[in-house]
């Protein structure tokens, strides 16, 4: 029975002009004429998605909208506006706005109270002693979101505050501190900045430095 032509082809081919056709592997996945077998592509595949994602794991984190910092470039007495509705504190000096954060403040059951108010303490690690999570004697989460004034902690175990990196205390158990944004009031009363915003606004200010929160 004569063969189609076209496996004829196809055949010759094989054999003399396309040496990547042969099946014959060199150890690296590869065949003698350099053929890219389809796990080895996916392995690599893998490899460099894996590797794009630890280069993005260490790149400094993404700015925050609405956030930007120029008090480095100036003097003068600081003061520090915290605007409700817009969701973003301005940072002054003499007057003169050189930096600005977003900002979450507290939702609708805790409200962050208005007025004017002073900077009473800066702590730079500092981490609630009403709101955080629950361990059992283990080491297990029981409470993930424990408020100290009704969750108790069980024999054994212990309470870890939640962290509250760059603390400004400027009302009661209110201040500034760095925290997740999600966008929409969201605290429990105190009011919430991006991690390097809040180094900027914690550098700058002073015990006493003037702060006024705004409907």
């Amino acid at each position: 029975m004569t063969k189609p032509l076209s496996l004829t082809l196809a055949a010759l081919a094989c054999a003399t002009t396309l040496p990547s056709c042969s099946s014959t592997d060199n150890g690296d996945g590869l065949g003698d004429g350099r053929t890219l077998f389809l796990g080895d592509f996916n392995k690599k595949k893998r490899a460099a998605a894996a590797e794009e994602k630890k280069k993005a794991d260490t790149k400094a984190p993404p700015k925050a909208a609405n956030s930007w910092w120029k008090g480095d470039e100036h003097t003068g007495r600081p003061s520090i506006k915290i605007d409700l509705s817009d969701q973003i504190a301005y940072f002054y000096k003499d007057n003169q706005l050189v930096g600005q954060s977003a900002v979450s403040t507290g939702k609708s059951t805790h409200r962050t109270p208005t007025g004017s108010f002073k900077i009473t303490q800066k702590d730079q690690d500092h981490a609630s002693n009403l709101y955080g999570k629950i361990l059992d004697s283990d080491g297990n989460v029981v409470k993930p979101d424990a408020d100290t004034r009704k969750d108790k902690v069980p024999p054994g175990g212990k309470y870890i505050g939640a962290p509250m990196r760059n603390f400004m205390r400027f009302n009661g158990g209110i201040g500034m501190h760095a925290g997740y944004l999600p966008g929409y009031p969201a605290s429990h009363g105190c009011v919430r900045m991006p991690e390097y915003m809040s180094a900027h606004f914690f550098k700058h200010v002073n015990h006493g430095t003037p702060v006024s929160v705004v409907p």
